[in-house]
């Protein structure tokens, strides 16, 4: 019987030691599919980052078309133009000729206007009777007949030149009105192709620079995308070194929470705050409101809760834990912190001021102890605390839970 319960009893240290093995391994484990889901967030990031290239792409593509064809109806309106110079200087030199046409017309239209009123003149002088004593003189028939002749010739004669002089002046008026609108509707139709060709040299200025913003912006994503690629390759480094770098720690740390142990870290590090709530986890802020919660107002998934606090306010550690990842990105969380606590849970701690951590990877830190400052790093809109709570196997699409539940 004593051999038996010896038997027994190694059992149960060989049963225990194997259970806290299993237990420092799930955390490591843990730490591991945290790092493997970072990794998917960068991955995804990368895919959108593509998809966004690919899009500024097309559409630079698409902008560079239309400042082809914006250039093609420049030209074609620039050739109309043209056109319409060389009509304008034929119609100037026609319009200078007509004019010298015109001058003599009225030159002559004043010399016979002048010689009609002395033929006027002259007839009133010498009245109704002057006609009558001309024929009256006549030595014979064959003279009175030739004096008629020539009477009828010079009232036929100055009739003909009255009516010739009226419409000299009508022509010459004509003339006058047509050349002019001729003028008028060249400078009209020269000054609308003008006004068109500057609108599309404004439009093809303007989709220029459209396209360099574009390609400024296709700069940009490419340089983003390969930043994403950089901090993948180092995810997969970081995943490599944590199946071990915190098997000991994590191992004492359920020890202790099993013995209802606190874990007694260096609080003085960045100062301390006791909210005096009995949950497992303590507000992470000592003000400010939340101002988003597990869904968004738009109904989308936040997976955390947001507070509204001023960039620079403290953040701490909502309970006992070993801080398992620091960063500073420019992207995603920005500046933030994971902290991984005794009985499987993990909070993060994100969007902080950049350079505000303080503390470490691998440092145990206790509940309240300040480990940030809050701020709007990453992807944010505006200065606040992301906050969240994952449990195990601590994945980012299924795994993280409302923390107001633990407070």
């Amino acid at each position: 019987m004593r051999k038996i319960g010896v038997k027994i009893v190694g059992i149960m240290i060989v049963a225990t030691l194997i259970l806290q093995s299993n237990v420092a391994i799930a955390a490591v484990s843990s730490e591991e599919q945290q790092l493997r889901n970072e990794q998917q967030e960068i991955e995804n990031k990368q895919s959108q980052a593509q998809q966004d290239l690919e899009n500024v792409q097309t559409q630079k593509s698409e902008t560079v078309q239309q400042v082809e064809q914006l250039s093609i109806q420049i030209s074609d309106y620039e050739a109309q133009i043209d056109v319409l110079d060389g009509q304008i200087s034929q119609l100037n030199g026609k319009i200078e000729e007509s004019e010298e046409k015109i001058k003599k017309a009225e030159e002559d239209y004043k010399k016979q206007q002048e010689l009609l009123d002395a033929r006027i003149v002259a007839t009133y002088e010498a009245g109704e009777t002057s006609y009558l004593d001309f024929l009256l003189s006549s030595e014979s028939i064959t003279d009175l007949i030739s004096n008629y002749y020539l009477i009828t010739e010079v009232a036929t004669n100055d009739t003909e030149l009255l009516e010739k002089i009226q419409k000299q002046k009508q022509e010459i008026e004509q003339a006058k009105k047509e050349l002019e609108a001729d003028k008028q509707e060249l400078a009209t139709s020269r000054a609308n192709k003008q006004s068109m060709s500057s609108q599309l040299q404004t439009a093809k200025k303007q989709k220029d620079q459209q396209v360099a913003q574009l390609t400024e912006d296709e700069k940009k994503i490419q340089e983003h995308i390969q930043e994403l690629r950089t901090a993948s390759a180092q995810i997969e480094k970081d995943i490599r070194v944590a199946q071990e770098k915190y098997r000991a720690q994590v191992e004492a740390l359920n020890k202790k929470k099993q013995n209802g142990q606190t874990s007694g870290g260096n609080a003085s590090s960045g100062g301390t705050y006791q909210s005096g709530g009995s949950g497992v986890l303590q507000k992470p802020v000592q003000s400010g409101q939340i101002t988003a919660t597990m869904t968004y107002s738009d109904g989308s998934y936040h997976g955390a809760i947001d507070y509204g606090v001023p960039s620079g306010t403290p953040v701490y550690a909502a309970a006992d834990g070993i801080v398992f990842k620091t960063a500073n990105l420019t992207t995603s969380y920005g500046t933030y912190v994971v902290i991984q606590h005794a009985g499987g849970l993990q909070t993060w701690y994100a969007h902080g001021t950049s350079g505000s951590i303080c503390v470490s990877e691998g440092q145990e830190v206790s509940r309240g102890q300040q480990i940030m400052r809050s701020g709007n790093s990453g992807n944010s809109t505006g200065p606040h605390l992301h906050f969240e709570v994952r449990v195990a196997p601590y994945n980012y699409n299924n795994c993280r839970v409302d923390p107001r539940n633990y407070f």
